[in-house]
Protein backbone atom coordinates (compact mmCIF):
# COMPACT_ATOMS: atom_id res chain seq x y z
CA UNK A 1 0.00 0.00 0.00
CA UNK A 2 2.95 2.93 0.82
CA UNK A 3 4.23 1.75 -2.90
CA UNK A 4 0.74 2.86 -3.99
CA UNK A 5 0.25 6.11 -2.53
CA UNK A 6 3.68 7.76 -2.90
CA UNK A 7 4.00 11.45 -2.08
CA UNK A 8 1.78 14.10 -4.50
CA UNK A 9 4.02 16.31 -6.15
CA UNK A 10 3.63 19.62 -8.87
CA UNK A 11 4.37 19.05 -12.38
CA UNK A 12 7.87 17.47 -13.15
CA UNK A 13 10.61 19.42 -14.88
CA UNK A 14 10.55 17.44 -18.08
CA UNK A 15 6.89 18.31 -18.23
CA UNK A 16 7.33 21.90 -17.74
CA UNK A 17 10.37 21.99 -20.37
CA UNK A 18 7.88 19.80 -23.03
CA UNK A 19 5.46 22.41 -22.31
CA UNK A 20 7.51 25.06 -23.14
CA UNK A 21 8.53 24.21 -26.09
CA UNK A 22 5.88 22.62 -27.62
CA UNK A 23 4.43 26.50 -27.25
CA UNK A 24 7.85 27.87 -28.72
CA UNK A 25 7.49 25.45 -31.77
CA UNK A 26 3.11 25.90 -32.08
CA UNK A 27 3.62 29.69 -32.01
CA UNK A 28 6.38 29.83 -34.45
CA UNK A 29 8.46 31.52 -32.25
CA UNK A 30 11.09 28.10 -33.24
CA UNK A 31 10.79 27.92 -36.53
CA UNK A 32 10.67 25.09 -38.94
CA UNK A 33 14.32 23.68 -39.15
CA UNK A 34 15.60 25.74 -36.59
CA UNK A 35 18.55 23.62 -34.53
CA UNK A 36 18.24 23.91 -30.92
CA UNK A 37 21.02 24.51 -28.88
CA UNK A 38 22.66 21.19 -27.26
CA UNK A 39 21.53 19.67 -24.42
CA UNK A 40 24.25 20.94 -22.18
CA UNK A 41 23.58 24.39 -23.21
CA UNK A 42 19.64 23.87 -22.68
CA UNK A 43 20.38 22.72 -19.39
CA UNK A 44 22.52 25.53 -18.53
CA UNK A 45 20.09 27.91 -19.66
CA UNK A 46 16.78 26.45 -18.36
CA UNK A 47 18.48 25.40 -14.95
CA UNK A 48 17.86 21.90 -15.20
CA UNK A 49 19.81 18.72 -15.57
CA UNK A 50 21.14 17.22 -19.06
CA UNK A 51 18.63 14.23 -18.10
CA UNK A 52 15.37 16.40 -17.71
CA UNK A 53 16.32 17.71 -21.02
CA UNK A 54 16.98 14.50 -22.81
CA UNK A 55 13.84 12.71 -21.92
CA UNK A 56 12.06 16.04 -23.07
CA UNK A 57 13.44 16.49 -26.19
CA UNK A 58 12.97 12.65 -26.40
CA UNK A 59 9.44 13.17 -26.54
CA UNK A 60 8.70 15.92 -27.85
CA UNK A 61 10.51 13.98 -30.89
CA UNK A 62 7.78 10.86 -30.10
CA UNK A 63 5.11 13.36 -30.85
CA UNK A 64 7.30 14.85 -34.44
CA UNK A 65 7.64 18.06 -32.96
CA UNK A 66 11.54 17.94 -33.24
CA UNK A 67 14.38 15.27 -34.73
CA UNK A 68 17.23 14.40 -32.88
CA UNK A 69 20.16 13.51 -35.21
CA UNK A 70 23.49 12.43 -34.86
CA UNK A 71 26.24 14.60 -34.68
CA UNK A 72 23.51 17.43 -35.95
CA UNK A 73 21.50 18.19 -32.91
CA UNK A 74 17.93 18.44 -32.52
CA UNK A 75 16.24 20.59 -35.55
CA UNK A 76 12.56 21.61 -34.94
CA UNK A 77 10.00 19.46 -37.64
CA UNK A 78 7.19 20.91 -39.31
CA UNK A 79 4.84 19.32 -36.75
CA UNK A 80 2.27 19.27 -40.00
CA UNK A 81 4.43 17.18 -41.93
CA UNK A 82 6.03 15.11 -39.09
CA UNK A 83 3.31 15.18 -36.28
CA UNK A 84 1.68 12.33 -34.57
CA UNK A 85 -1.62 12.31 -33.29
CA UNK A 86 -0.45 13.24 -29.78
CA UNK A 87 0.20 16.57 -31.57
CA UNK A 88 -3.57 17.48 -31.54
CA UNK A 89 -4.20 17.11 -27.59
CA UNK A 90 -0.89 19.89 -27.48
CA UNK A 91 -2.28 21.70 -29.94
CA UNK A 92 -6.12 22.32 -28.52
CA UNK A 93 -4.37 23.05 -24.60
CA UNK A 94 -1.82 25.55 -26.46
CA UNK A 95 -4.62 27.45 -27.78
CA UNK A 96 -6.67 26.63 -24.59
CA UNK A 97 -9.98 25.98 -26.73
CA UNK A 98 -9.30 29.20 -29.16
CA UNK A 99 -8.65 27.00 -32.32
CA UNK A 100 -7.73 28.81 -35.85
CA UNK A 101 -10.02 27.98 -38.25
CA UNK A 102 -7.93 25.57 -40.11
CA UNK A 103 -7.52 23.46 -36.92
CA UNK A 104 -11.44 23.64 -36.25
CA UNK A 105 -12.10 22.67 -39.70
CA UNK A 106 -9.84 19.88 -40.13
CA UNK A 107 -11.37 18.69 -36.66
CA UNK A 108 -15.03 18.91 -37.60
CA UNK A 109 -14.54 17.17 -40.94
CA UNK A 110 -12.29 14.49 -39.35
CA UNK A 111 -15.23 13.58 -37.28
CA UNK A 112 -17.79 13.86 -39.81
CA UNK A 113 -16.02 11.33 -41.34
CA UNK A 114 -15.35 9.11 -38.46
CA UNK A 115 -18.94 9.29 -36.57
CA UNK A 116 -20.86 8.60 -39.87
CA UNK A 117 -18.96 5.50 -40.49
CA UNK A 118 -19.20 4.60 -36.83
CA UNK A 119 -23.50 5.05 -36.54
CA UNK A 120 -23.90 3.07 -39.81
CA UNK A 121 -21.72 -0.16 -38.39
CA UNK A 122 -23.36 0.48 -35.02
CA UNK A 123 -26.99 -0.54 -36.98
CA UNK A 124 -26.09 -3.62 -38.12
CA UNK A 125 -22.90 -5.13 -35.82
CA UNK A 126 -24.33 -4.21 -31.73
CA UNK A 127 -25.45 -6.38 -29.55
CA UNK A 128 -28.51 -6.60 -26.59
CA UNK A 129 -25.61 -5.43 -24.16
CA UNK A 130 -25.28 -2.30 -26.35
CA UNK A 131 -29.20 -1.75 -26.67
CA UNK A 132 -29.24 -2.06 -22.55
CA UNK A 133 -26.36 0.57 -22.36
CA UNK A 134 -27.97 2.97 -24.75
CA UNK A 135 -31.14 2.93 -22.76
CA UNK A 136 -29.55 3.47 -19.70
CA UNK A 137 -27.50 6.28 -20.88
CA UNK A 138 -31.06 7.73 -22.52
CA UNK A 139 -32.57 7.95 -18.84
CA UNK A 140 -29.07 9.57 -17.50
CA UNK A 141 -29.54 12.33 -19.76
CA UNK A 142 -33.27 12.59 -19.26
CA UNK A 143 -32.08 13.28 -15.12
CA UNK A 144 -29.42 15.50 -15.88
CA UNK A 145 -29.26 19.69 -15.09
CA UNK A 146 -29.24 21.24 -18.39
CA UNK A 147 -27.15 24.05 -16.48
CA UNK A 148 -24.66 21.07 -15.57
CA UNK A 149 -22.43 21.57 -18.71
CA UNK A 150 -19.36 19.25 -17.38
CA UNK A 151 -21.67 16.18 -16.53
CA UNK A 152 -23.96 16.91 -20.16
CA UNK A 153 -20.47 16.62 -21.89
CA UNK A 154 -19.55 13.62 -20.00
CA UNK A 155 -23.13 11.72 -21.01
CA UNK A 156 -22.34 13.43 -24.21
CA UNK A 157 -18.97 11.72 -24.93
CA UNK A 158 -20.31 8.42 -23.36
CA UNK A 159 -22.92 7.95 -26.14
CA UNK A 160 -20.89 8.82 -28.70
CA UNK A 161 -18.03 6.42 -27.53
CA UNK A 162 -20.95 3.83 -27.08
CA UNK A 163 -21.40 4.11 -30.68
CA UNK A 164 -18.11 2.94 -31.41
CA UNK A 165 -17.98 0.05 -29.19
CA UNK A 166 -21.82 -1.03 -30.96
CA UNK A 167 -19.89 -0.99 -34.49
CA UNK A 168 -17.59 -3.67 -33.48
CA UNK A 169 -14.75 -2.37 -35.02
CA UNK A 170 -11.95 -2.44 -32.57
CA UNK A 171 -10.32 0.58 -33.94
CA UNK A 172 -13.42 3.30 -33.67
CA UNK A 173 -13.89 3.52 -29.39
CA UNK A 174 -9.95 3.55 -29.13
CA UNK A 175 -9.49 6.70 -31.74
CA UNK A 176 -11.96 8.38 -29.87
CA UNK A 177 -10.40 7.88 -26.35
CA UNK A 178 -7.34 9.45 -28.24
CA UNK A 179 -9.37 12.62 -29.04
CA UNK A 180 -10.98 12.70 -25.96
CA UNK A 181 -9.63 15.87 -24.26
CA UNK A 182 -9.91 17.80 -27.98
CA UNK A 183 -13.64 15.78 -27.69
CA UNK A 184 -14.92 17.27 -24.73
CA UNK A 185 -12.90 20.42 -24.79
CA UNK A 186 -15.12 21.89 -27.99
CA UNK A 187 -18.10 19.70 -26.31
CA UNK A 188 -17.73 21.35 -23.46
CA UNK A 189 -17.96 25.43 -25.18
CA UNK A 190 -21.38 24.15 -26.97
CA UNK A 191 -23.11 22.59 -23.69
CA UNK A 192 -22.33 25.75 -21.73
CA UNK A 193 -25.54 27.22 -23.88
CA UNK A 194 -28.19 24.99 -22.01
CA UNK A 195 -30.71 25.70 -24.86
CA UNK A 196 -28.65 23.14 -26.83
CA UNK A 197 -29.63 20.25 -24.91
CA UNK A 198 -32.79 19.18 -25.25
CA UNK A 199 -32.11 19.38 -29.17
CA UNK A 200 -29.53 17.20 -28.86
CA UNK A 201 -30.67 14.65 -26.65
CA UNK A 202 -33.61 14.52 -28.84
CA UNK A 203 -31.22 13.52 -31.70
CA UNK A 204 -30.02 10.48 -29.21
CA UNK A 205 -33.08 9.59 -28.99
CA UNK A 206 -33.43 9.16 -33.06
CA UNK A 207 -30.11 7.52 -33.25
CA UNK A 208 -31.14 4.92 -30.57
CA UNK A 209 -34.29 3.89 -32.24
CA UNK A 210 -32.72 3.75 -35.71
CA UNK A 211 -29.84 1.49 -34.15
CA UNK A 212 -32.84 -0.60 -32.71
CA UNK A 213 -34.23 -1.16 -35.76
CA UNK A 214 -31.32 -1.90 -37.44
CA UNK A 215 -31.75 1.36 -39.81
CA UNK A 216 -28.59 2.16 -41.39
CA UNK A 217 -29.72 5.08 -43.28
CA UNK A 218 -31.85 6.86 -40.39
CA UNK A 219 -29.13 6.27 -38.58
CA UNK A 220 -26.48 8.08 -41.24
CA UNK A 221 -28.83 10.95 -41.46
CA UNK A 222 -29.33 11.29 -37.43
CA UNK A 223 -26.02 11.56 -36.90
CA UNK A 224 -25.16 14.01 -39.87
CA UNK A 225 -27.76 16.01 -38.52
CA UNK A 226 -26.08 15.77 -35.03
CA UNK A 227 -22.85 16.81 -36.35
CA UNK A 228 -24.47 19.28 -38.13
CA UNK A 229 -25.95 20.94 -35.83
CA UNK A 230 -23.18 20.80 -33.40
CA UNK A 231 -20.78 22.69 -36.17
CA UNK A 232 -23.37 25.48 -36.66
CA UNK A 233 -23.75 26.29 -32.95
CA UNK A 234 -20.24 26.06 -31.94
CA UNK A 235 -18.88 27.85 -34.51
CA UNK A 236 -21.58 30.50 -34.29
CA UNK A 237 -20.69 30.78 -30.55
CA UNK A 238 -16.66 31.04 -31.56
CA UNK A 239 -17.30 33.61 -33.83
CA UNK A 240 -19.37 36.09 -30.89
CA UNK A 241 -16.85 35.35 -28.61
CA UNK A 242 -14.08 36.90 -31.07
CA UNK A 243 -16.33 39.53 -31.51
CA UNK A 244 -16.15 40.33 -27.65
Amino acid sequence: MKDMLKPLKADSLKEVFIARFEGLILSGKLSIGQKLPSERELAMQLGVSRPVVHEGLMDLQTKGLVSMKSRVGTVVNDYRKEGSLAILVSLVNYHKGNLEPKLLDGLLEMRMLIEVETARLATANHSEEHLDAFSALLKDEQAADPYDAEKITELDYAFHHLIAMASDNMIYPLFLNSFKEVYTNLSGQFFSDPSVVSKVFGFHREMVKAIEARDEQAAVEVMQRILRHGEKHLRTMLQERREV
